[in-house]
């Protein structure tokens, strides 16, 4: 850890060297590691590791504004309901009636005495998947062990909608997990309607406005923060190409083919493609309609090779991922596929746990 730490506080000093000197602050960090096998950050040193851990992220796209992540630092919270209730406030304040927010909440973090608390949901609003007696699922498919745990834990489960919210399920420090049902105001979510037809209000498609990612580690100068909450804003393609149309999600792209003429008969006619251009015209539609933030994939591809040019302009690279930067639909026509990058991963980041996965499958052990 002291070197972790070490390397974390030069960098804060040599990008914000306004903190002064790092020898003192160094002596400090060394002898308190020493003391107590762990050290506290400074309020100043957590908002720029959460920040750089945003820079960072080799798999987001969205990067431009990574300076922008206002911090809500919690620290001091690591019981389940309070963690719960702590939630719903960022929900909300991201949300912000529609102008979604970058926001991260901080809350305890791991140290050798106890470990901090956990959220087993993958993003703070996810939406069931219920298994029907003959296999079938309504809702989300990938959502189906969640759903499962919730209701061990004592959800009674929702309407029975495809998109009924999940609880959050959330173990505080030194506790077994625990369901919370997310209050209604804190879930803002957007009608889906396309522009020229009636198919997506007949179905009764929806989504939600903030993707706040919570199953990931925080990790800044050795230091873990395992529930930490964060958020930017949607790509339409997060939505209309992925959510509603991979075969293991919504699965809607044949449907939707179906319900336009389209012959499904063979790829050759391109059926895939065309029900794809429409459903992502109405997802975009539907949240402009709505005057929710959503980026589209085109406009963020440039604004990505602008952050590439800022900050080489700084003496930095940009680390990445192609697979994920590169969207998911038209991706030829955008600038950021004709590229290579180096997915080095750079520190502070944010990562998963070892068993984040397990946890957000709800299969976890509790």
């Amino acid at each position: 850890m002291h070197r972790l730490a070490e390397d974390f506080i030069r960098l804060h000093r040599h990008e914000q060297p306004a903190h002064g000197d790092p020898a003192a602050r160094l002596a400090a960090v060394h002898a308190e590691i020493d003391a107590t096998g762990t050290y506290r950050h400074t309020p100043g040193e957590l908002a720029f590791g959460a920040r750089v851990a945003w820079r960072n992220s080799n798999r987001c796209i969205g990067r431009l504004y990574w300076n922008s992540l206002r911090v809500r630092d919690l620290r001091h919270i690591s019981d389940a309901e309070s963690v719960a209730r702590e939630c719903a406030d960022h929900l909300r304040e991201a949300g912000n009636g529609g102008r979604v927010r970058p926001l991260i909440t901080i809350f305890a973090p791991d140290t050798p005495a106890r470990p901090g608390p956990r959220i087993w949901n993958e993003q703070l609003i996810r939406y069931a998947g219920y298994t029907a007696a003959g296999g079938d699922i309504v809702g989300d498919p990938r959502n189906t062990g969640l759903t499962e745990l919730a209701m061990r834990l004592g959800w009674r489960g929702g309407p029975g909608t495809a998109f009924d919210v999940l609880p959050l399920i959330v173990q505080g420090s030194d506790e077994k997990p625990r369901q919370y049902q997310l209050p209604d105001d804190a879930v803002l979510e957007v009608p889906l309607a396309h522009p020229e037809d009636t198919w997506a209000q007949e179905w009764g498609l929806r989504w939600h406005a903030v993707p706040a990612i919570s199953h990931m580690c925080l990790e800044i100068g050795g230091i873990c923060y395992p529930c930490a909450p964060f958020n930017g804003w949607y790509m339409g393609t997060e939505i209309g190409a992925r959510n509603l149309a991979d075969a293991d999600r919504y699965n809607l792209l044949e449907p939707l083919a179906r319900r336009l003429g389209l012959d499904t008969s063979t790829d050759r006619s391109l059926w895939k493609d065309r029900a794809l251009v429409e459903l992502n015209r109405a997802v975009l539609h539907s949240f402009d309609r709505a005057g929710v933030t959503m980026a589209d994939h085109h406009t963020e591809s440039e604004r990505f090779l602008t952050h590439l040019e800022r900050e080489e302009a700084r003496g930095r690279e940009v680390a990445a991922d192609w697979s994920w930067i590169v969207p998911p639909m038209s991706s030829a026509a955008t600038p950021v596929f004709h590229r290579t990058y180096d997915n080095t991963e750079l520190t502070p980041l944010f990562t998963h746990h070892e068993d984040a996965l397990v946890r957000a499958r709800g299969e976890g052990p509790y």
